[in-house]
Order: C-alpha cells, then structure tokens, then sequence
C-alpha cells in the first residue's frame, strides 16, 4: 500500500514538472540596457548636466590660477600651479566701493539678514498654514486669496511704498528694514506651501487630538511639528537661497556699510579701476554661492521629499 502511495506520488511530481515548464517564466520581459529609449534619455541627461558643469568648471579652474596663466588664453585648461591667492583677495583685499576688505563684510551682513528673516518667516508661515488647513475660521478663504495675489505682484512695484513705509518707521537703510521687507515677501508662498502639507496629513490624528481637549498650540507643536521635517527643510532651502541671493531689496534698502554678499560682489566684478583680476571675480563669485549651495546639497533628499509632499496635496 505504502509502495502503490509512493509510486503516485512521483507520478504527480512528474506530471507537475512539465507544466511548469511549458509555462515558461512569468513577470515583464527585461529590456535591453542600450534601448533607443535609453539612449535618448541618458543622452539628454549627459547634455543637460554639461550645459551646467562646464560654466561652473571654468570658474573654479580660472579661480585657482594666476593672471600671467589666464592671458594665455585656454580657460578650459586646469591650472599649471594652483594658486589660493585669488580666493585670499576676494574674501579679505578685494574692493568693494570705498572698502578694500572684500566680501567678509558682506557675508556677515548677509548672515545677520538671512538667519532672522528665515526663522520669522518659517515660524509664521507653518503657523499660517496649519491654521488654514485645520481651523477653519471666519474669512479664512479671503486672507488666503489676498495671501496668493500678494505672491504674484511683482517686487518692483512695492517698491517705493516700502520706502515711505520703512522711512516713517525709523528703520529704512538698516538691516532691520531689510530683515522686516524679506519677511513679508516670503511669506504667502511659504504658506502656500505649509497649508498644502498640512492638508495633507491624515485628518484622524487631528480630530482625535480634539477629542482628547488638546488645543491649538498643543496640536501645532505636538502633533504637527514632529511630522513636517520636510515641507520646513523646503522652505528653509527656498528663503535661504532667495535672501541670500537677493540683489535688488539689498541695494535698495540698505546703506554701504550693511550691504549683502550679493551686492559687494556686483561692485567687485563691475569694477572699471585698475586691471581686471579674473581670478578673483571667480573666486568672488564661488564664495558668494557656496552658503546656498551647501545647505541644498545637506538637505536635498528632505527638500525633495518636503516639495512632492506640499506641492500635490491639499
């Protein structure tokens, strides 16, 4: 009996094998590495990313060498001896107006603007924005509408009633002036952005945080912050980069002696005295834009992450 089982058995596992086999494998059928679809896509890529690397290579390339080796004339040779000299001047030696301390004055300014601005405008917009999207209060829909047309006037045209308004508030040609004006133009997308996020967290752990008596700042700082690393690493990266890039409220609003990075370096490569140190210009220009782009590249899988998340939902 036990031999006749055994013999059945084996049977079906030889019946099964065929069946199996016959069948050939399931899933999609792999595609090839070098597809044509492939190619033109890596293709693209490769040339997109050059069209951006190249001008960035022949500046830190021309920025560590010296002048005798730049009038030769081949800006896209690496230097013969690398020279730190031309980044020395740009930050200490280089003048800038009337001061020959080049960009440090500029940077601390532009750091005593960016910090403050950055914090306030974040700390309101979250706070905005989590409002908006949770609590639904009387002229809620009108204070967002006048929030999203305020993000499309263009800054020109504010311009001069910043002035007046500054001016009778004691605080035009200070940095506090400057601090207060990138403040308030920050904030309607920033809190596009948080109101978007918030929205799109799931509603149950807000109602059952009412439920448990938990009030508005209880939610906000206990519930809400915790889970919003991303859309705060976004708008942290998108006031960072807009104020410390800002050229036009830091020229106008501001005397010389609290003027931004971004300004002292517009008057060190337009400079018509003397010879024109292209090494420095480059090296100027690097340092200028080394604080933004170091914090992207931190950050940038939160920043990601942080835009996917506020800028589909709600």
């Amino acid at each position: 009996m036990l031999n006749l089982v055994a013999n059945n058995s084996t049977v079906t596992e030889h019946e099964a094998v065929p069946d199996r086999i016959t069948s050939g494998p399931r899933g999609a059928k792999p595609r090839r590495t070098l597809s044509r679809r492939n190619i033109v896509v890596y293709g693209t890529l490769i040339v997109v990313a050059l069209y951006y690397l190249l001008p960035l290579y022949v500046m830190i390339m021309t920025s560590l060498k010296g002048m005798p080796e730049i009038r030769v004339g081949n800006i896209f040779a690496p230097p013969v001896e690398i020279t730190f000299e031309p980044w020395v001047k740009a930050w200490a030696q280089a003048c800038t107006g009337l001061n020959c301390d080049g960009l440090s004055r500029g940077f601390w300014n532009s750091v005593r603007i960016t910090v403050p601005s950055t914090i306030i405008s974040i700390a309101v917009a979250s706070i905005n924005g989590y409002a908006l999207a949770n609590w639904r209060f009387k002229g809620a829909d009108l204070f967002f509408t006048i929030l999203i047309v305020g993000a499309f006037i263009p800054y020109q045209v504010m311009i001069y009633p910043i002035v007046i308004v500054l001016r009778e508030m004691g605080v035009y040609g200070t940095l506090t002036g400057l601090i207060i004006v990138h403040t308030i133009f920050g904030m309607p997308i920033l809190t596009l952005l948080f109101r978007n996020y918030f929205a799109g967290l799931p509603e149950e752990l807000f109602k059952a945080a009412r439920v448990d008596g938990a009030g508005f700042w209880t939610i906000y700082f206990k519930i809400m912050l915790p889970m919003s690393l991303p859309i705060f690493v976004v708008a942290m990266i998108l006031q960072v980069t807009g104020i410390w890039n800002d050229f036009l409220f830091g020229v106008v609003f501001t005397r010389p002696e609290y003027y931004p990075m971004t300004v002292q370096l517009n008057n060190i490569v337009n400079s018509v005295q003397g010879v024109k140190e292209y090494n420095v210009n480059m090296a100027a220009t690097l340092l200028t834009g080394l604080v933004p782009l170091t914090i992207y590249f931190i950050s940038g899988r939160l920043f990601v992450r942080g835009i996917a998340a506020g800028a589909v939902k709600g």
